[in-house]
């Protein structure tokens, strides 16, 4: 379900929680940026909308965007249900697909210390923290009735057993 200003109605309760999406479909819509922001994003999430729409695809989580940002490229992703059809720009998560995700109350202004938070306990986990994928929650015009600004931030990340076994010779012994 959708609200009427395009945000999703319901996502999902992944606060502080590891998880595998690994084998997950996904619809994937390359989008422009500069410097990290997306150009004519509003356009481009209409454009994914209509084009999941007419190729007749159930998302898991409706208008539940994930974009990955860069300097000159990026990307949105839409998680969808199982399925089995051949559309180019459908594809399958690679195995294993880690993210850790935060749910942040704020704007895009205010995610850097939570951020640098989740990354240092990726790190103290022995985990290295790779690409950042934001998911607006709310926009301007529902948040003031959905409690605020919301965001949820998913951060992929890979084992590592050379920083578990650094971090294990660094921490004190204990007797």
């Amino acid at each position: 379900m959708t609200l009427s200003c395009g945000c999703p109605e319901q996502y999902p309760d992944w606060h502080e929680q590891d998880m595998d999406l690994g084998g997950q479909p996904v619809h994937t819509l390359s989008i422009p940026t500069l410097i990290h922001m997306p150009l004519a994003y509003e356009a481009y999430i209409a454009r994914q909308q209509r084009l999941i729409e007419s190729l007749g695809l159930d998302e898991q989580w409706p208008c539940l965007v994930l974009t990955r940002t860069g300097i000159f490229r990026g990307a949105i992703m839409r998680l969808l249900k199982p399925t089995t059809s051949p559309a180019p720009r459908i594809t399958i998560m690679p195995r294993p697909f880690n993210v850790r995700a935060v749910l942040h109350h704020g704007d895009i202004g205010t995610i850097r210390k939570t951020v640098q938070a989740m990354q240092m306990a990726l790190v103290d986990a022995g985990k290295v923290p790779k690409e950042l994928y934001l998911c607006h929650l709310t926009c301007p015009h529902c948040r003031d009735d959905r409690g605020g600004d919301k965001m949820l931030l998913l951060r992929r990340w890979q084992e590592s057993p050379s920083l578990a076994r650094r971090l294990r010779m660094k921490s004190p012994v204990s007797s």
